[in-house]
């Protein structure tokens, strides 16, 4: 099994426990490893005494087995992994026989040494050496990260003791203890395997494939861009090519992709971007793709080993990537597979014209090195200190880096575009650019990416130009990392239906052996648009996004209060009204717009500030499927204002399940590349459209609730309304509130299927 979804499933501890259940365990000092491997199992062992399976059948096995290694109950622990392949065969994962290998071989190799008194790495070189000899090219691929820690054994063995010394007396939760045991079998296996594993998957790469790992590529303005290559031994006739370009160069991660490739009967390609990896040049991220990656792509189709035919497939900043090559159509360029697609200008760093602080460290994190800078994108504290720190100060934003006490220049420079320009709209597919793209399209998307409007805009608009696109969409409950890897069992506290889950890179090279090779269509992707209902388990299909719903629901925001909410109106109020909304810009011990979905349902709401609008119970099931979209009607006393539109379902208990959501700036509601100021005392019209796309069953009883607000908190800009650079402006340009009249005939329509 691969290891992220093998780190996905260590996440999903048990809570059949009850939580007053402790078990005994002294505390120990972290260097003391005599007694820790001592205590360990004593521990494993007790909780496997109280241990009972009252929960999901693969959660308890899937923590069981890792106790049964600790406590040296080897036999038991592989019969453990035995079954748990057998609830996965049944589910219809691939690769089930490999399901936790590294574990099963741990212990194997553990008893071979107790029968035959041979040393550990003896049994387990021997038992390592014999599954890489019978496994195939794609099932070696499968399982090559299974056995090696990703940043290493240190950080197993750091979170381990972190975990030690967190433990402020002598007995733990059992929840607590089982944590804490998980922790410790993935450091102990790794610490124990990873030397030995490293030097024989060398060895079997160099029995598979001719890798090439420092290939270089000129481009026609005399940069060098670096490349890792990788093909198979033993084929002498040219091949298609699999290309990923990206920004986060990483030797490893590119050999792993590139064999990926090879072993499922591609020339595999990485290539990193211009100042990244071996490359000489300055670090440029997002500048020069949409030529770059033409240039490799020009080079690939002049090898004696391609066949002329190059499909891209990645994530994120490899998603941009992809669709900067189609600005410029290459004709070797058959096929893109782009998974939650970023568009610099209108989803990183700024997301419908308001600049975020989300990523505000990420220029450091790729353009620091010649690779990237983990210790500087995992400091937490210092980015959220400074996140803190600027909302309490009120400065400019244009300031904030003099906050950190490191320029930004990166920063400064997008933020002298706070419209979506010529500087952005060169870097992509523009307008009519969408047009000229006529190959196929696989995109794959996540309902909780915070980028899904990125993904979702390049095929929007692909449609838009050219109306007969080969576009195919794949979306589910995914957030931005799990869609890469096709979900995780728990996404922010809400069980994943079964059937969402699936293998991002299998369903990619699948597709690249449909469009490539002439093969079978992936099984899931039956009709264009394919998506997965969340609460009802299916995968449904549809020929466009218009078609996913049935019956429009056009809702209004009226004026009519009872208790707590406003009333989500299915008809336009008979009299026209407004309810009043003021917000003090400079109060800095309150914050507005809590619209991130995390967890995704919520108990209660904070209800602090904004307007709550609830629709009657629906008197039976439906689904919402689809983009959901809305007018705001309002008059404001000043010339703009930054808007927060939250979709939720309260379910019949009470809980709001987080649907979708919009952030917006209302002065490029019509046109992100022209700010059109809004005029104080006047009512406007402000459309918003770029909300995050969703499928769920709504349950008989179920009520929408819409929560309007104005967006003012450490997260984001804040926009003072005086009509300046929002950049420039600074608390003191809010010495008058924000004042709203929202008009009653305000209305969001919400695709639904009846």
């Amino acid at each position: 099994m691969n290891r992220l979804r093998c780190m996905a499933l260590l996440c999903l501890i048990s809570t059949t426990f009850c939580r007053a259940q402790q078990v005994h365990f002294p505390k120990i000092n972290v260097g003391d490893s005599v007694v820790i491997e001592k205590q360990m199992p004593v521990l494993a062992d007790e909780i496997i005494h109280k241990y009972a399976s009252k929960g999901n059948r693969a959660t308890y096995l899937n923590n069981l087995f890792r106790l049964q290694i600790i406590a040296g109950k080897y036999n038991d622990a592989i019969a453990s992994i035995t079954s748990l392949q057998a609830i996965n065969k049944a589910d219809n994962q691939q690769f089930t026989g490999l399901l936790f290998v590294q574990y099963e071989l741990f212990a194997r190799a553990k008893i071979e040494q107790q029968a035959s008194n041979i040393s550990f790495k003896n049994a387990f070189t021997k038992l390592f050496s014999s599954l890489l000899n019978r496994l195939d090219d794609k099932s070696a691929a499968y399982i090559y990260t299974s056995f090696t820690a990703r940043n290493g054994t240190n950080e197993l063995k750091n979170n381990f003791n972190s975990a030690l010394l967190s433990i402020q007396k002598d007995s733990l939760d059992i929840n607590d203890a089982v944590n804490l045991c998980n922790t410790y079998n993935l450091a102990n296996v790794f610490i124990n395997i990873e030397p030995i594993t490293k030097i024989l998957l060398k060895a079997d790469d160099n029995r598979r494939y001719i890798i090439q790992d420092s290939v270089f590529i000129k481009t026609n303005d005399g940069a060098t861009l670096s490349a890792v290559i990788v093909r198979k031994r033993g084929i002498n006739t040219p091949q298609p090519t699999a290309l990923m370009f990206f920004i986060y160069s990483n030797l490893e991660r590119s050999l792993i992709e590139a064999k990926y490739s090879a072993a499922h009967g591609y020339v595999g390609i990485v290539a990193d971007t211009r100042g990244k990896r071996l490359s000489p040049d300055p670090i440029e991220p997002y500048e020069h793709e949409n030529r770059d990656v033409n240039t490799v792509i020009t080079w690939i189709s002049k090898q004696s080993w391609s066949n002329g035919k190059v499909g891209m497939y990645g994530g994120s900043y490899s998603g941009y990537a992809q669709w900067a090559a189609t600005k410029h159509m290459n004709k070797a360029l058959k096929t893109i597979v782009p998974y939650v697609a970023a568009i610099p200008g209108q989803g990183v760093p700024m997301e419908n014209n308001i600049f975020l602080n989300v990523n505000y460290q990420w220029a450091f994190y790729v353009t620091n090195n010649k690779y990237v800078d983990d210790a500087v994108n995992n400091d937490n504290l210092r980015w959220r200190n400074l996140r803190n720190n600027w909302y309490e100060s009120g400065v400019a934003f244009r300031k904030v880096d003099s906050l950190d006490g490191t320029p930004n220049p990166w920063l400064q420079k997008w933020i002298k575009h706070p419209s979506y320009d010529k500087y952005w709209q060169a870097m992509v597919p523009y307008k009519t650019d969408f047009a000229k793209i006529n190959i196929p399209v696989l995109t794959v998307e996540g309902y909780y990416d915070d980028g899904q409007i990125s993904g979702m805009h390049y095929l929007l608009e692909h449609y838009k130009y050219n109306p007969k696109a080969n576009h195919y969409l794949l979306i589910g409950p995914y957030d931005h990392f799990g869609t890469q890897q096709g979900g995780t069992p728990v996404l922010s506290d809400y069980t994943v239906d079964p059937v969402a889950l699936f293998h991002t890179k299998e369903l990619t090279f699948q597709w690249f052996d449909y469009i490539l090779k002439g093969g079978k269509k992936p099984e899931l992707l039956k009709d264009k648009i394919n998506y997965e209902v969340m609460g009802a388990n299916v995968w449904k299909h549809a020929p466009s996004i218009a078609k996913m719903s049935n019956a429009p629901l056009k809702l209004y925001l009226s004026n009519f209060k009872a208790d707590s909410n406003y009333k989500l109106a299915d008809k336009k109020p008979l009299k026209p009204g407004s309810i009043y909304q003021e917000v003090d810009l400079a109060d800095r011990k309150t914050s507005n717009n809590d619209y991130y979905p995390d967890p995704i349902i919520k108990k209660q709401l904070d209800r602090s500030n904004g307007l709550f609008f609830i629709s009657k119970p629906f008197d039976k099931a439906m689904e919402v499927n689809g983009i959901f979209s809305g007018e705001l009607k309002a008059i404001i006393n000043k010339k703009d204002m930054d808007i927060g539109v939250v979709l939720y379902e309260v379910m019949p208990n009470g809980d709001c399940f987080e649907l979708s959501y919009y952030l917006g700036r209302a002065s490029y509601a019509r046109d992100m590349s022209v700010r059109q100021l809004l005029h104080p005392g006047v009512k406007e019209t402000i459309p918003f459209s770029r909300t995050r796309m969703v499928s769920r069953q709504l349950s008989k009883g179920s009520r929408l609730l819409v929560v309007l607000n104005i967006d003012k908190n450490p997260f984001a800009q804040i926009n003072y309304g005086t009509g300046k650079d929002v950049s420039d402006e600074t608390i003191k340009d809010a010495s008058e509130p924000l004042k709203i009249w929202w008009g009653n005939d305000s209305f969001i329509n919400v695709p639904v299927m009846k």
